[in-house]
């Protein structure tokens, strides 16, 4: 280690074992580091680096006593708050799977397995801080958002033979740094550069980003597709799939790439909530309500660890609810509930009684009790509505279009999208939900439980037209409904027959088929099925 190099270096260290603490303390004085702060929680971390600057932070992946090294880096990081001019390491004593998985992911500065020996911390430490000491000027450069100057400077850089030890890390930023000044075009052309030389993971995902901003969509679907399949460039690869297909509104297939990635990487928040968003817009209720119960799960004890979380599994529940049959519809009402219990344990002082009056109202309608909702309705202040978030504010939207005052319910759905669209960090996923919602509640009065019902009526009575219409809503709300789609398509039979062909809405049928085999049928749905899939067949 270079000794006056380690004297420059001021060291945070963030770990809440004393034993840990002692041995790295040492180690560090024996390498020449003198000016070293120690902390044992996240939230004096988060404080210390808020008021002092650090070169080198030093962090235990597995924190115990509260908020772990997991959540701190990708909290400091994302919020911009760990300079790039700071080196980051993380040391773990757990080397499992899933530990490196989130390593690769999180991508720090270095990871240190325990136990490490002085010479180890020794040579790792000056690789580091010589990497960040040589590129200081352009990494000064991007702190400052100053981009066009990091590019400068990274180019005097590499101009210079001397620094050859450090020119993969190097032209990584240069691709970056054209990206981040618009250059797409100069970007791709370096990119491809680059992979006539070495073919590089981060240069070949850069080149699918710079293919996505440039529309140039085709090439970066051959391109992320392969390196989706491989292990140093997965889940970059899946975030990017994402991110075409949601351009491209392919949401069901954006859906399924960022599970995959959720499945590789469980405790990535953002992905979940990426899932909760993207089921809300497909109607996947099932999934909407699975991701939202891993956001708490992964959420606790953490950064991200609020009340909304708790409330979001309850309204989820019961959106799924609503799509469900009796026996799975009391089950799904029990975890509500619990989660609601859980939710007060945790957060004892929590301000949430408006919220959880909204839920007990959609609870009271799920059991045909709409009196009782009515009245816990009329309860509420409406006063407060302009300091809730949009979550809540949906679920209110939600009741009220349940409870069949639609035109509160649109006004509560514009002020969202209003929100959406000034100041809110919700994403373009989710303002397109809320518009999706805007559309399909003007025109669909009845509720997803009701629609059902009405169309069943409608058939009965031998109404074929409005039964398809009232099928046809029902479906569009809930497009995994297996009974929902079997019904659809037994009365696009019987109106194909008067027909003589299949002329009412080919894509439809397609859709209603999916659902259908892709779905559990009991006994009499899979005859019905077969019945009408003969009859279809028949027509062509």
């Amino acid at each position: 280690m270079n000794s006056q190099l380690a004297k420059d270096t001021k060291v945070l260290i963030v770990d809440d074992q004393a034993l840990a603490k002692g041995y790295m303390k040492y180690s560090l004085e024996e390498l020449g580091f003198s000016d070293i702060t120690y902390v044992d929680k996240i939230s004096l971390a988060l404080t210390t680096i808020r008021n002092q600057r650090f070169d080198l932070i030093i962090c235990s992946y597995n924190l115990k006593r509260e908020q772990d090294g997991y959540y701190f880096y990708d909290e400091i990081k994302t919020n911009g708050e760990l300079p790039s001019s700071t080196a980051f390491v993380f040391i773990s004593a757990d080397t499992n799977s899933d530990l490196v998985q989130s390593i690769i992911e999180l991508q720090p500065d270095d990871f240190l397995a325990k136990p490490f020996t002085v010479k180890e911390l020794d040579r790792r430490l000056s690789r580091v801080l010589a990497r960040k000491k040589a590129l200081r000027e352009v990494y000064l450069c991007i702190e400052k958002n100053q981009f066009n100057r990091a590019l400068s400077e990274v180019e005097l850089f590499l101009a210079n033979p001397k620094n050859a030890e450090f020119f993969p890390l190097a032209l990584k930023i240069k691709g970056e740094m054209l990206c981040a000044c618009g250059n797409f075009a100069q970007a791709k052309e370096f990119y491809l550069a680059i992979l006539k030389v070495q073919t590089f993971a981060w240069a070949q995902l850069g080149l699918v980003n710079a293919y996505l901003r440039l529309d140039e969509d085709e090439s970066a679907e051959k391109l992320v597709l392969r390196l989706a399949f491989k292990p140093d460039s997965q889940l970059a690869a899946y975030d990017l799939l994402t991110a075409l297909q949601i351009k491209q509104n392919d949401f069901e297939t954006a859906l399924e790439c960022v599970l995959m990635a959720t499945d590789i990487s469980p405790r990535n928040i953002r992905r979940h909530k990426t899932a909760l968003d993207l089921s809300r817009i497909t109607h996947d209720y099932e999934t909407q309500f699975e991701a939202a119960k891993k956001i708490v799960r992964f959420a606790k004890n953490s950064i991200h660890d609020k009340p909304e979380n708790y409330l979001n599994v309850a309204r989820s529940g019961i959106d799924y609810a609503m799509t469900a049959d009796e026996e799975n519809t009391d089950k799904l009402v029990k975890q509500a509930n619990e989660y609601i219990k859980q939710l007060k344990i945790v957060f004892p002082k929590a301000e949430v009684s408006e919220q959880i009056k909204v839920i007990n109202v959609r609870l009271f309608y799920l059991e045909n009790e709409k009196e009782k909702a009515q009245a816990l309705m009329n309860q509420l202040d409406e006063t407060k509505w302009d300091n809730e978030g949009v979550d809540a504010l949906l679920d209110k939207a939600k009741a009220f279009h349940e409870l069949g005052l639609h035109e509160r319910s649109q006004a509560v759905l514009e002020q969202i999208e209003f929100r959406c669209k000034n100041h809110s960090d919700q994403g373009e996923i989710f303002l397109h939900y809320i518009q999706q919602e805007m559309n399909e509640k003007s025109t669909i009065k009845s509720s997803s439980r009701e629609l059902n019902n009405v169309a069943v009526n409608y058939y009965r009575r031998g109404d074929i037209e409005n039964a398809i219409s009232a099928f046809t809503q029902a479906f569009t709300v809930m497009p995994k409904n297996v009974s929902i789609a079997l019904n659809l398509l037994q009365v696009i039979a019987a109106k194909s027959a008067e027909l003589g062909a299949t002329k009412v809405a080919p894509q439809l049928v397609k859709k209603c088929i999916a659902t259908v085999e892709n779905g559990q049928l009991n006994e009499e749905q899979q005859e019905r099925y077969h019945k009408v899939r003969a009859a279809l067949d028949g027509m062509g």
